[in-house]
């Protein structure tokens, strides 16, 4: 229905009378005067065409399709209320309540409709993009200020009465304000309000950003349960509970003792009543420690990874040890560090094991692992009975660790699983040994796919463990006699004695050809399928055999350290050592470096790291540096870390130092121009290869 159109009304003193629609409104006898020719009587400026526009009468024409209203009905008051809803807003919109369980309409519909949006910026007056745009700006501005300044004396001028006096005074005035015009024009310093609202920059507060007025969340899990329960409901459920839990107790191997059950209950409760969420705050708590140690130890990072020695471009064979992070624990301050093994998956992730090498200072062992994203806290704490005397991270499954401990046992660890207990675990009658197990390797699955993995031990004796469904099977691989020792037994037998492994390394390509060093300083080459005989014995050294390790490229060369403070380097296709290095203080351990064949470290009692480059240097140490702060600190083990150009080295007061290596104790083969320097295993065996070359050649020669 069209709105009724109104017609006004005009009252005077004789009274009100209707004006019709067509007729033309009366102009006041003063404004009847044609436009543009008036005259101001008082200033006598005669006035412009099309000033008085609104004063001029308007015309109404009536429409053909306007109603024909009575008086009552034009008098009648229509009322219209605005309102700010939006139109377009949906107004059916339902959410599901979990509450009522159905789903019911929504209230509060947003009405926000956004017609024009534009980001603008600001720029602070003094800064230099500020500066840049006012000296772009500054002739326009110059310009624009002048002209209005004279447009508004102008103005003033046009605008003042007639007469003499007031005229002198505009003029004055007029003049005064011009010559302040012109102050403010060079006045360049002037303080420049918000053109906004005229107000003091400084007076302004920041508004709150607009909140929204609702937010979803997941609902609680529901479930409708319905049981009447009798006597003999509530017995059947305590049975069947029992009889699960003696399942259980069946599938463990070994029963623990009362405090331990009791410890077991207790966390069984502890872990029932809590729920999922614990667990998921637990993992947002250690990122966001670990986001908190990344920040404190921010330095040490940015070193590790872009920090470059430039010293060493003055130094052609020497290099330098980084300090970077220092791990340590609490529990384990009074405890020595006694393996070290870098985890093949995650490259940051290493493990450490606790114990003492002291007979007299034996008892309690540690297991740590950790991780160089968080240097203060360890990922994993397993407190041992015994000392851990070495350990070994499986390459195809992270998660398995397999232990050596003081009193003759070997141990399996599963990262995944709960509890401080090891998965599996060799006891007197599954084949343990009777002295301490120095040494445990992981070796290739069997025919079966079972895990297995071999352990070296003073008792002579060399064990193959495997995994089978819940236990440790073992097998004797070889039996280490003292060659010429021999032992009156009773009654006049005459027994051979045992000879004591100290450390065994297996070959890289070859599976069943491995080295076992011994306490005498010999070093036997062995086969997996020979369990009466040596393949090759070496004298090696003159005191017990702390480490032996084959060279990760070259398939003859393997490497030794000793008390006897000597390092040899060996061909096993030759009786004799291919090179023998003097440390001055016995060595506790050597590794090769996984990223060269003729680079290797190795640590000493006197707290120093030796890295050696032979393809640089033959006779002496490129890099001799101490690591620790205490002169009777002694350094234990050292391993390379497979990626990163780092070492983790410990000591037997509990720590373990990381250090960078400079880059002149990684040279790599330099580039020729327009050639690419050759890589791969092939350039490293071949570099190794020269070395040995050099030392065989007059040994042929004398035997030809």
């Amino acid at each position: 229905m069209p709105v009724p159109h109104k017609t006004g009304t005009v009252k005077s003193k004789q009274g009100s009378s209707q004006i019709p629609p067509n007729a033309v409104k009366p102009l006041p006898a003063k404004l009847a005067k044609p436009a543009g020719k008036k005259k101001d009587d008082d200033d006598g400026t005669e006035m412009g065409d099309g000033t008085e526009e609104w004063m001029q009468g308007k015309t109404l024409i009536k429409p053909p399709d306007q109603l024909e209203l009575t008086e009552a009905e034009l008098k009648e008051e229509f009322t219209r209320i605005l309102t700010a809803n939006n139109p377009h807003a949906p107004q059916n919109i339902v959410r599901y309540s979990f509450k009522e369980r159905a789903y019911k309409p929504i209230s509060s519909v947003d009405q926000l409709a956004v017609h024009f949006l534009l980001d603008g910026n600001m720029l602070h007056k003094d800064s230099d993009e500020a500066r840049r745009q006012r000296a772009k700006q500054g002739v326009q501005e110059e310009i624009t200020t002048i002209e209005s300044a004279t447009a508004e004396a102008e103005e003033e001028k046009a605008e003042t009465p007639a007469g003499g006096e007031e005229i002198g005074e505009s003029e004055e005035g007029g003049s005064g304000e011009r010559a302040d015009s012109a102050e403010i024009t060079n006045n360049k310093e002037q303080k420049l309000t918000n053109q906004f609202n005229f107000s003091d920059r400084a007076s302004q507060t920041l508004n709150n950003p607009l909140r929204e007025r609702g937010s979803q969340t997941e609902p609680p899990p529901r479930a409708n349960f319905l049981a009447t329960a009798s006597q003999w409901d509530i017995y059947d459920a305590y049975v069947e509970e029992l009889q699960k839990q003696e399942k259980n107790k069946e599938k463990q191997k070994a029963a623990p003792t009362k405090k331990e059950e009791e410890k077991n209950k207790k966390k069984l409760m502890v872990t029932e009543t809590q729920s999922d969420d614990i667990s998921k705050v637990g993992k947002v708590a250690k990122i966001i420690e670990r986001m908190v140690n990344q920040n404190t130890f921010d330095d040490i990072a940015q070193d590790f990874k872009y920090f470059e020695d430039a010293s060493d471009e003055f130094r052609e064979q020497e290099g330098t040890l980084l300090p970077l992070w220092k791990f340590q624990y609490d529990k384990a301050k009074r405890l020595a560090v006694t393996a070290l093994c870098w985890n093949q998956t995650y490259k940051d992730f290493f493990a450490v094991g606790h114990g003492s090498y002291d007979f007299t200072k034996q008892g309690r062992g540690m297991l740590l692992f950790y991780t160089l994203k968080n240097s203060t806290f360890p990922e994993y704490i397993f407190p041992t009975h015994s000392g851990v005397m070495c350990l070994d991270i499986h390459q195809g499954c992270p998660y398995l660790v397999a232990v050596g401990f003081y009193d003759g046992c070997v141990a399996v660890y599963n990262l995944k699983e709960e509890g401080e207990q090891p998965t599996y675990r060799s006891t007197a009658k599954t084949g343990k040994h009777t002295d301490p197990v120095w040494q445990v390797k992981w070796q290739k699955d069997d025919m079966d796919n079972n895990h297995n993995f071999f352990s070296v031990s003073s008792d002579g004796r060399v064990v193959s463990w495997t995994l089978v469904k819940n236990e440790l099977v073992y097998t004797d691989i070889i039996k280490l006699s003292g060659e010429g020792a021999v032992m009156d037994g009773p009654e006049g037998l005459q027994l051979q004695t045992m000879a004591c492994g100290t450390s065994f390394d297996f070959h890289k390509q070859i599976d069943y050809l491995f080295l076992v060093g011994t306490e005498e300083g010999k070093i036997h080459k062995c086969s997996k399928a020979y369990s009466s005989q040596f393949l090759e014995t070496y004298d090696a050294h003159n005191m017990a055999v702390d480490a032996v390790r084959w060279n990760h490229f070259h398939p003859k060369v393997f490497i030794s350290c000793s008390s006897d403070w000597t390092v040899k380097i060996w061909d096993h296709t030759i009786n004799t050592p291919m090179f023998t290095f003097d440390l001055n203080s016995a060595v506790g351990d050597v590794a090769w470096s996984p990223y060269s064949s003729t680079v290797f470290a190795a640590v000493t009692t006197d707290g120093k790291v030796h890295v050696f480059d032979l393809s640089i240097n033959k006779y002496e140490a490129i890099c001799e540096q101490p690591v620790v702060a205490k002169k009777k600190t002694k350094l234990t083990h050292i391993e390379f870390n497979p990626v990163h150009p780092i070492i983790i080295v410990g000591d037997d007061r509990g720590y373990v130092t990381s250090l960078k290596l400079s880059p002149n104790l990684r040279k790599k083969p330099k580039e020729k121009k327009g050639q690419e320097a050759p890589k791969g295993p092939e350039v490293e065996i071949a570099k190794m290869e020269k070395l040995l070359s050099l030392l065989r050649e007059p040994d042929n020669s004398g035997k030809n």
